[in-house]
């Protein structure tokens, strides 16, 4: 089994805080989620996120004009120049203070950051022939209070501030003759924005309170001069009385910038009010605007989820619009103005709106309070995930993109299952239901109830989807009904405990079950006796597992070991002994060391590989773990996350904020001395009542793609997706010295196909291989097949599955599967469970792809059949024209027929 498994997206959260911006082509926006950056592609639909992580969270975000280059700034004041081509870090920066905003200059040589209460201007990274990135220009003081956004104009020598002291200031970023720094007052509140004109000096304030001032300038842009440095010869021609004079100079320098200030002047354009807009509803304050410049559109946000178009400098409305109850975060407007981007951090939703046509391009919320469950569809193209905001949602994992969201259930959900025929979803609540959902309609058509109230914590289904079972914890009773009716066949009793875990064996349909009793019980539920083994344990079960095969079952256990049993015998197989592998994380209000937090802490969730070689194993730890079965080893471990903002991320005190009174963190949270912030064991959240609460990281839940190729893990984060490196190329197979590329296409020339496509194989570059195989031609694909090698025959078919993802030769691809299937269908069968995951991935591609041609073909038959009933109608009108024009000319045609005919007759005549 390959372990090259790296971070490939983040699904499952769009937005957390900071600003989102456009791309520069007004295609793609890009959001901040905590402390990574994930890029939403509009015109192509789909989803990536970077991997790179910063310590904390993001707050800022810039991109440069070119969209080559990104610049994020973090919680702490940390910034990080970003390559957006290399996906990778280039430079750092530390700020040492809040910055609250990060801009670059239309023309891409500066760009300004708000640090405090002034504004820093760095030169552009690549602009300049220096080692450090950062390099600073310039430093502008002046606000007395923290700086909150800015704005170049449109030449890129002047900006525009706003602060918290209820200024707006005007900033010469180079050396003027008739402009330096101009002040702008009268806003009584925090001014949130202040924009400047397209190719002018007229600036926008919007202050917090919701009131617009304009103020209008009596220079333009063009009209501003730069400064004339004095060279040095002029310098030499200067009287020695004056250069030896330092107070006649600075009396000098002081009326030159005097007149220098005075040369321009800001007056009074209007001053608007929100209230008017809003027409007497409830009061809001604005929370966040932008202002398309070529457009003359100004938009804001609201606390109460509205937001407003306004036509600028008359401030009239265009569009309104309330998309949800809590606070619009951010908003952004793409480059042509049709598309308005808005973030809202408390509930983790993005939407981008074009507001001309009043249609949403995209709509993509997180759930709201953690993901508890997770699994993946039988043939890996869809995840659905469960959250403790009672809420089903199916993600597509090419997308990246949320297309259902099912909130039926009232309460958290504890599992989620997929049918194998993959058409319905089944998940489990602590509500006491147990829902079905139907993916064809996106409909809750059946619903399980037990006789008694009681709270569901895990849920199971067989492998024919017929029977569905779901563990209580109020009477520790395991509840099975029937998919057809509904209807409760049995209710099985024994465990002393609340049911921790349940799964089915796919092979003899055996239920497995584990409790806090310490027990794990084996249940036939289609015999009547019921239950058939007992197997004791010296902890208390918290989850558990079949291979794939059904032999063996893998427990997880309170004491941090995973036990492996054979299912025929009952005997233990083998152990791992996991709380070194979770890794030492203390919380930020304990008490106690890493070390001894750990000693409550566990394994969660389990999940086989594939191939049932391999486990993965998580739980309260940012640790995911995969451990070779038969070695019994750990053989990689993954760091989910290195998020500073979460708690339990530390080993150790963090001697800076250690105070005369004791930690900086207990401090804050009001607790003595004498009270104890210790989690009991199996704790699964903190406790959200309390004063001080972050959120603690860990993994809720794991799953392997039926593929093989990638998994998934559940975590406080969202659901990160980790798929296999394809940047690996050279992976050779059975290799020799003589077999290289060359030696392959020379095999290939002499037309001796066979052999070059088991040199290719051997070689295993996926350039090579692909060259072999598209120049075989197609009439000799069968003959191929029929004499290779069993070994090839896995290899063909898993790299056919892979190729046929991003080939445009459908066809070619299908004349090789089939022969491939129907020749060695009956090897394929006796060794299935070894192909699976090539199987799996054969049918979600061949599946996408039928999908795909399918909309194509309705979307032509369609419009055929609209063009088709359009000619046919201009037809008709036509014809009904013709019509009536030729019963007009048979009312008139016999008088000119008998005109012409006595002129034919006089004609005669003479």
């Amino acid at each position: 089994m390959k372990f090259t498994y790296q971070f490939s997206n983040l699904l499952g959260s769009v937005y957390k805080k900071g600003n989102i911006v456009f791309t520069p082509d007004g295609n793609s926006v890009v959001s901040p989620v905590g402390n990574r950056i994930s890029v939403f592609d509009l015109k192509n639909n789909k989803s990536r996120t970077l991997p790179i992580e910063t310590r904390v969270n993001i707050t800022c975000t810039a991109l440069s004009p070119d969209g080559r280059t990104a610049i994020v700034v973090t919680e702490e004041g940390e910034g990080h120049l970003i390559s957006l081509v290399s996906q990778s870090v280039l430079g750092t920066h530390h700020f040492h203070h809040e910055v609250h905003q990060v801009k670059f200059s239309p023309d891409g040589k500066k760009f300004a950051v708000t640090r405090d209460t002034v504004v820093q201007v760095f030169h552009a990274p690549g602009k300049t022939c220096e080692f450090n990135p950062f390099v600073l220009y310039r430093t502008f003081s002046g606000h007395v209070d923290d700086v909150v956004s800015i704005d170049w104009s449109s030449d890129s020598r002047v900006l525009c501030s706003g602060s918290r002291d209820r200024r707006t200031r005007v900033i010469a970023a180079q050396r003027l003759k008739n402009l330096n720094i101009y002040d702008l007052g009268g806003l009584r509140d925090t001014v949130v924005g202040a924009f400047f004109e397209e190719r002018s000096l007229d600036i926008y304030s919007v202050a917090k309170d919701g009131y617009v001032f304009v103020w209008k300038s009596d220079t333009q842009l063009n009209d501003l001069q730069a400064w004339e440095e004095k060279s040095s010869e002029d310098m030499e021609d200067v009287d020695d009385s004056e250069v030896k004079s330092p107070k006649k100079r600075k009396k000098q320098k002081n009326q030159e910038e005097e007149t220098a200030v005075s040369r321009i002047f800001y007056t009074s354009g209007g001053k608007f009010s929100y209230r008017e807009a809003r027409k007497g509803s409830e009061y809001a304050e604005l929370t966040s605007t932008c202002f398309h410049k070529s457009s003359h559109v100004l938009i804001s946000g609201f606390s109460d989820g509205t937001f407003f178009l306004h036509e600028m400098p008359g401030f009239s409305l265009i569009h309104s619009l309330s998309i949800s109850e809590q606070s619009v975060d951010s908003i952004a407007i793409n480059n042509t103005g049709d598309w308005v981007a808005l973030g809202c951090g408390k509930l983790g939703q993005l939407l981008v709106w074009e507001w001309q046509s009043e249609s949403y391009v995209l709509k993509q919320q997180g759930h709201f309070n953690d993901m508890t469950c997770v699994t993946y569809s039988p043939d890996g193209q869809n995840i659905v995930t469960g959250g403790g905001d009672g809420k089903v949602k199916v993600w597509n994992s090419m997308s990246g993109f949320c297309f259902v969201t099912f909130n039926e259930h009232t309460g958290e959900i504890t599992g989620v299952k997929v049918t194998q025929n993959g058409r319905s979803v089944l998940s489990s609540s602590i509500d006491g239901t147990v829902r079905a959902f139907d993916l064809t309609r996106y409909r809750n058509y059946k619903t399980f109830t037990s006789p008694k109230p009681d709270q569901f914590s895990c849920l199971a289904v067989d492998g024919s989807g017929e029977i569905v079972c779901a563990g209580g914890t109020n009477e520790f009773l395991i509840y099975v009904w029937t998919m057809k009716t509904g209807r409760l066949l049995q209710t099985l009793a024994g465990h002393e405990g609340p049911i921790s875990a349940l799964d089915f064996s796919q092979s003899d349909s055996v239920l497995a079950s584990g409790s806090w009793d310490k027990t794990v019980k084996f249940w036939n539920i289609y015999e009547q006796g019921g239950r058939r083994e007992t197997i004791e344990l010296n902890s208390d079960v918290m989850s558990l597992t079949f291979r794939p095969d059904g032999r063996e079952l893998a427990v997880a256990t309170l004491n941090a070991q995973i036990t492996f049993w054979d299912t025929n015998s009952c005997q233990q197989k083998g152990a791992v002994e996991g709380r070194h592998d979770l890794g030492y994380g203390r919380k930020e209000t304990e008490k106690i060391s890493g070390k001894t937090s750990a000693e409550g802490k566990s394994f969660e969730s389990l999940c086989y590989s594939a191939d049932g070689e391999c486990i993965l194993a998580a739980g309260r730890s940012r640790n995911v773990c995969i451990y070779s079965i038969a070695d019994q080893l750990l053989m990689k471990k993954f760091v989910i996350s290195c998020n500073h903002s979460l708690d339990g991320m530390e080993e150790f005190l963090d001697k800076r904020k250690m105070t005369e009174w004791g930690s900086l963190a207990l401090v804050d949270t009001g607790q003595s001395d004498g009270d104890k912030a210790i989690a009991l064991p199996g704790v699964k959240k903190g406790d959200h009542s309390s004063r001080y609460w972050k959120p603690e990281v860990r993994v809720y839940s794991l799953h392997f793609s039926p593929t093989g190729r990638s998994w998934v893990a559940c975590t406080t984060e969202g659901l990160l997706v980790y798929a296999l490196d394809h940047s690996l190329v050279f992976d050779p197979f059975e290799l020799e010295i003589d077999i290289t590329p060359s030696s392959v296409r020379s095999t290939l020339m002499q037309g001796n196909y066979s052999a070059a496509l088991m040199l290719s194989f051997k070689l295993n570059e996926e350039i090579v291989i692909l060259e072999v195989l598209e120049s075989i031609p197609v009439s000799s694909a069968e003959n191929i097949i029929e004499n290779i090698p069993d070994m090839y025959v896995d290899k063909l078919l898993s790299f056919v599955g892979q190729v046929i993802e991003s080939s445009a030769h459908l066809e070619f691809y299908l004349h090789w599967l089939l022969p491939l299937l129907t020749r060695h269908g009956p090897k394929l069968k006796e060794r299935s469970q070894m192909i699976m995951p090539s199987l799996r991935t054969l049918q979600r591609n061949l599946t996408r792809k039928y999908e795909d041609l399918q909309k194509i073909s309705d979307h032509n038959k369609y419009t055929c059949q609209y063009l088709l009933a359009l000619s046919q109608l201009k037809t008709k009108l036509a014809n009904q024209e013709t019509d009536t024009a030729h019963s007009e000319s048979e009312e008139e045609v016999p008088w000119h027929v008998e005109s012409s005919d006595e002129s034919m007759d006089y004609a005669t005549l003479e």
